[in-house]
């Protein structure tokens, strides 16, 4: 890990070097992650839009034939809270409660508006290797979150203190479903904070990332978790700096980037 740290700092610095970026560079840059993170999120979850199907759900509107109306409308909401992760990184308001409601909201705006940030009223639990893991009662989360906040606020802009936000709100679970959606959008506006850019948790990703947190769960330790994070940060350095240094698009072979980079 201590490597892998040495390395994601060096590049850091020389992201930073590189900037302030153009217009244009930000505005493609923005553009690609913002729907690549969009795909990867909600392909997690299990939605079945591949990746150009779902560029063109959000930049032309269009109705994918044989595929889910909740798959389309999962990628309509999760772009609109990524743009506003983007604002709220930009103008540096603080972290709050109501804002993870407010992220939660747009995460589930257009497919459960009924439950769209509010807590959960019923037990939630995950079945897992070892066996039936319950997240803490309903009657618990108010308290939990107000902890989490008062957490957030005080905690280092760092990518650590990014990732232990996913996992903090991971471990609550306070709403009925979209968990964790939210918890890798409010991880990534973390990330925008520090100056560093967001994360993807890819599809062939989510049995590792799965099992890492069931094993930090299961009191076993998130450094898998953590690993796994930082390897994915590294990664994604590599890939801005590909496009900036040498202007080549980011090559995850999903779609050519056509928009912000990370607030240094």
């Amino acid at each position: 890990m201590t490597e892998l740290l040495t390395s994601i700092a060096a590049k850091k610095l020389r992201l930073d070097e590189l900037r302030p970026l153009s217009p244009a560079a930000l505005t493609a840059l923005e553009h690609y992650y913002d729907i690549e993170l969009t795909y990867t999120s909600n392909a997690i979850e299990g939605n079945t839009l591949s990746p150009v199907e779902t560029t063109l759900v959000i930049e032309k509107g269009i109705t994918v034939s044989g595929k889910p109306l909740k798959d389309h409308l999962e990628a309509l909401d999760h772009y609109d809270a990524i743009r506003y992760v983007r604002e709220l990184a930009r103008q540096n308001t603080p972290f709050t409660e109501g804002a993870v409601r407010d992220l939660h909201k747009l995460v589930m705006q257009r497919t459960a508006p009924e439950i769209a940030g509010q807590y959960a009223g019923l037990p939630r639990y995950v079945r897992t290797e070892s066996g039936r893991y319950s997240f803490p009662p309903p009657s618990e989360v108010p308290g939990l979150m107000g902890d989490f906040a008062a957490w957030l606020v005080l905690a280092p802009i760092t990518p650590q203190a990014a990732f232990d936000a996913h996992r903090r709100l991971v471990d609550i679970h306070p709403f009925n479903d979209g968990n964790g959606r939210t918890a890798r959008i409010l991880m990534n506006l973390v990330l925008l904070r520090s100056g560093y850019p967001p994360v993807a948790i890819r599809p062939e990703d989510r049995l590792e990332y799965i099992r890492s947190l069931q094993q930090e769960q299961a009191g076993q330790g998130a450094e898998n978790f953590y690993a796994l994070l930082h390897r994915r940060l590294n990664e994604t350095l590599d890939e801005y700096l590909s496009v900036l240094q040498e202007g080549r698009p980011a090559e995850t072979g999903h779609h050519r980037p056509t928009g912000s980079e990370p607030k240094s």
